[in-house]
C-alpha cells in the first residue's frame, strides 16, 4: 500500500503564490487609500484603478495559491517510473 506524500516542488509553488498575494493584500488598499484621498490630484484614477486591480489580483492569486497547496497535499500522484 502506497502511502499519500505531499509534493513538495508542488507546495512550494504554491507558497510563492501565497507570498505574492501577501504584497498584493497590502499593496491594493494602500494605493485605493492614496487614490480616495486626493480626488483633486490627476493621478486620482490611475491609482484608484491600479489598486482595484491590486485588490481583485490579490482574492484571485489566493483562491489560486490554496488550490496549488491543497493539490500538493490531497492531489493526484502522477505515477513516476
Amino acid at each position: 500500500m502506497e502511502t499519500n506524500r505531499t509534493d513538495k516542488e508542488i507546495l512550494v509553488k504554491g507558497i510563492k503564490t501565497m507570498l505574492f498575494t501577501l504584497g498584493l493584500m497590502f499593496i491594493g488598499p494602500i494605493l485605493l487609500y492614496i487614490g480616495f484621498s486626493n480626488p483633486e490630484k490627476p493621478l486620482h484614477y490611475p491609482l484608484v484603478i491600479a489598486g482595484a486591480l491590486a485588490c481583485i489580483g490579490a482574492i484571485y492569486f489566493a483562491f489560486k495559491g490554496i488550490n496549488t497547496i491543497m493539490d500538493s497535499m490531497f492531489g493526484k500522484k502522477s505515477k513516476k517510473k
